[in-house]
């Protein structure tokens, strides 16, 4: 069992920075890999950025690759998301997901992913 906590959501502006943390219970935070989603008001969820329980493998989705990095910190059992050059189209509830993963690729599907977060509100403004 893993219990995922977001936090570091809030209002930018375009252009601004935030960094997104997910904090991890459990004693086996390294044997998973980890996502980042996010989702838009009357969308769907969607896939932005994931890392193998090694942190050896990151994958991000198109549309936040070369703003956004995943990074890990496995003896602090924490997830992180640094977003950049934020545009008001991140605007999004960003949720953290976890499923348990001893290989070096990472998944993008939702279903994939076992364990959720709560989630945590970024507002983009123009």
């Amino acid at each position: 069992q893993v219990q995922l906590v977001e936090s570091g959501g809030g209002l930018v502006q375009a252009g601004g920075s935030l960094r997104l943390s997910c904090a991890a219970s459990g004693r086996t935070f390294s044997s998973y890999a980890m996502g980042w989603f996010r989702q838009a008001p009357g969308k769907e969820r969607e896939f932005g950025a994931a890392i193998s329980w090694s942190g050896g493998t990151t994958y991000y989705a198109d549309s936040v690759k070369g703003r956004f990095t995943i990074s890990r910190d496995n003896a602090k059992n924490t997830v992180y998301l640094q977003m950049n050059s934020l545009k008001p189209e991140d605007t999004a509830v960003y949720y953290c997901a976890a499923y348990y993963s001893d290989k070096y690729y990472v998944r993008q599907t939702v279903n994939t992913y076992d364990y959720w977060g709560q989630g945590t509100p970024v507002t983009v403004s123009s």
